[in-house]
């Protein structure tokens, strides 16, 4: 995220998951100079992905990513190109995918050119609705399907059932997960921006510290 301070300037990315509703979303400020390499880990964090499946950019109809043995492999270094080098305009949009078998297409909306900060660290997460759904969990509609199973009420019931089971001391280990998978559910309409931007912030470190 090097570059000449005199050329560099902030782009605000609005993205969201398409196919859900109501829609998961987030907004961010990242630097002009950062890489594709960069807005990818950067949406692997706001989003709260793993990074354990493929993915790429489609931009100007061309696609961009971090190549991996046995997926994809791109063209262009993803380290090397930098956003400014895309000629993004205002209100233009471009489309991001990650894991290709449940097929979670991010639609990115460039919605404004800003003035650096300099008091700010990027990228960092100003804004943004829900959970991002479990991986692995078969797409989209299979999400959606899943959120109506998951009612409060049905979540609270079960709860219940766990709580009063009269061997729950011994039967702990086989109910963690189950709860765990739970507890997910019930705070599936929240987004914890602080807990995004402390990640933000050591990536941006991270990479800081090692390009000098």
């Amino acid at each position: 995220m090097a570059g000449d301070s005199r050329k560099v300037f902030v782009y605000q990315l609005r993205l969201w998951l398409r196919e859900i509703s109501p829609a998961i979303w987030r907004r961010l400020l990242v630097r002009s100079d950062s890489t594709i390499a960069d807005l990818h880990y950067t949406i692997q964090i706001v989003m709260g992905w793993t990074d354990f499946h493929l993915h790429r950019f489609i931009i100007h109809g061309k696609s961009y990513g971090i190549s991996r043995i046995g997926g994809m492999w791109f063209a262009d270094d993803p380290k090397k190109v930098k956003l400014c080098d895309l000629r993004l305009r205002e209100g233009q949009r471009f489309v991001y995918e990650y894991d290709f078998g449940d097929l979670w297409q991010h639609e990115i909306r460039v919605e404004k050119k800003l003035p650096i900060d300099k008091k700010k660290t990027y990228p960092v997460c100003i804004g943004g609705a829900r959970s991002t759904p479990p991986e692995d969990c078969g797409g989209p509609w299979a999400f959606m399907e899943l959120r109506q199973q998951y009612s409060f009420y049905s979540i609270a019931e079960r709860m219940l059932e766990i709580v009063n089971d009269e061997d729950l001391a011994e039967n702990r280990d086989y109910y963690r997960e189950e709860v765990v998978e739970l507890l997910y559910w019930l705070k599936v309409d929240k987004f914890y921006r602080r807990n995004i931007n402390l990640r933000l912030r050591q990536y941006a470190l991270k990479v800081s510290l090692k390009n000098g």
